[in-house]
């Protein structure tokens, strides 16, 4: 095609991984990728809906794009075109819609719209999710040491506070023989580690009759010359004893896991209609640990949720004591409209929220630095991804953060380290 094409990604993991198998599409068929802040000859928006912010960023960049370059062809897809198609096609600028059962459209459409004249009238393109099936997409190369693979689409949970499965529809897995076919490909071209993510990545095989997740990570074990794999964020209801067994025989998933957590408190997990309560997520917690040496684990919470307690938040931070996580994404509850939670009594005010933010962040980065303190002395494998000011920089298999100085630049390569101190988010080491 001779064009430049910008793709700017907001949201998820699995909304990277999407846009990464759109950007691999385009250039395959001529285009030149380029970064989405400079003027290009297409933009590509693949947006997020998870919070009223969200939505606002996904407008602003799409004004933006076309400011950056009037006559170029804007394409909007993701999860805020699937449920608000109409204002998002009524943009100034804005060519083509289509959201989250049809994305890889979005390569066909760009050839079509640079090959005529710059439409007047958008095209909008935007089926329901009712019965769609796993839509077939793959990358081949990373741009970074580890890769993500989308192995699952779409959630059936219903937490009340989530307007996600309004987005994504129904649970829908990529098939076991595509997801091993792809990792073997990214092995073979030099990947490191690959994250298998999804939006509800616990329930992959749902819908394949009798596959599992933990036959999947089997699978995805036996590949030659596979380095790490990691999983996407996970529901700690997953991780039930003859789950736990299975994968801690498996020589390639690192001994991280990020679970959702959301609260600590069993009153507030039962308004969000989660499907666990703390003693069983402590519980998955132990057993993981148990079975697994050295894992790690970090986690999702929702603080100021509808009718949070001062006792309901200080169940969370005990929980946070005893799970003691290496690192907890703290949120404020988000009212987001067409969520059960948005219409619930007892809503609490920013003062609340932002002092219990304050108050948990506290308490995180204070078990992270002990939990980091602990492993000085200690020597562990580090992949390194990024090399900066004399300093090479990775994570170990449980996800510690390392630097260590060196005159040469490690991305990409595995060594072992002695961690001689910690520092921040991470420790400081040196090659072993």
């Amino acid at each position: 095609m001779n064009k430049t094409v910008g793709i700017y990604t907001l949201g998820c993991k699995v909304n990277q991984y999407e846009s990464e198998a759109i950007g691999e599409a385009l250039a395959a068929r001529g285009f030149t990728l380029c970064s989405a802040d400079e003027p290009c000859d297409v933009y590509i928006i693949n947006t997020c809906t998870v919070t009223a912010e969200s939505d606002r960023k996904a407008r602003q960049f799409i004004r933006r794009a076309h400011a950056h370059n009037p006559a170029a062809r804007v394409l909007v897809t993701g999860c805020l075109a699937q449920t608000d198609a109409g204002s998002i096609r009524a943009i100034e600028g804005v060519d083509f819609v289509c959201g989250n059962r049809n994305k890889m459209d979005i390569v066909e459409a760009a050839i079509r719209l640079c090959e005529q004249d710059k439409p007047t009238v958008p095209t909008l393109c935007v089926p329901t999710l009712d019965g769609a099936g796993f839509e077939p997409m793959s990358i081949r190369t990373f741009g970074r040491t580890r890769a993500y693979i989308k192995i699952e689409d779409g959630c059936e949970n219903r937490c009340t506070y989530c307007i996600i499965p309004s987005a994504r529809g129904h649970v829908r897995s990529k098939p076991l023989d595509e997801v091993v076919r792809e990792v073997r490909t990214l092995t073979e071209n030099g990947c490191r580690e690959v994250v298998l993510t999804g939006i509800e990545t616990a329930s992959w095989g749902r819908d394949l009759g009798d596959a599992s997740l933990a036959d999947l990570l089997e699978a995805v074990d036996r590949i030659e010359g596979i380095g790490r794999v990691r999983l996407g964020s996970l529901d700690p209801s997953l991780m039930r004893p003859a789950f736990v067994e299975r994968i801690a025989a498996l020589r390639s998933l690192t001994p991280h896991f990020h679970l959702s957590m959301q609260s600590g408190s069993d009153a507030v997990l039962a308004r969000m209609k989660r499907k666990y309560n703390r003693t069983q997520a402590l519980a998955a917690i132990e057993r993981l640990r148990a079975a697994i040496p050295n894992a790690q684990f970090t986690t999702d919470i929702i603080v100021g949720f509808p009718g949070e307690t001062e006792e309901d938040f200080e169940q969370t931070m005990a929980l946070a004591r005893e799970a003691r996580f290496l690192m907890i994404h703290v949120f404020p509850y988000s009212r987001r409209a067409g969520t059960p939670a948005a219409d619930m009594p007892d809503q609490l005010t920013r003062e609340v929220k932002s002092h219990r933010v304050a108050t948990l962040s506290a308490l995180a980065a204070d078990i992270r630095a002990e939990l980091l303190r602990a492993l000085i002395g200690k020597e562990r494998e580090v992949l390194f991804e990024t090399y900066e000011g004399g300093f090479a920089t990775g994570h170990t298999p449980d996800f510690i953060e390392v630097r260590v100085p060196s005159p040469v630049d490690l991305h990409g390569t595995t060594h072992t380290v002695t961690l001689i101190a910690a520092d921040g988010n991470g420790c400081v080491g040196r090659l072993s």
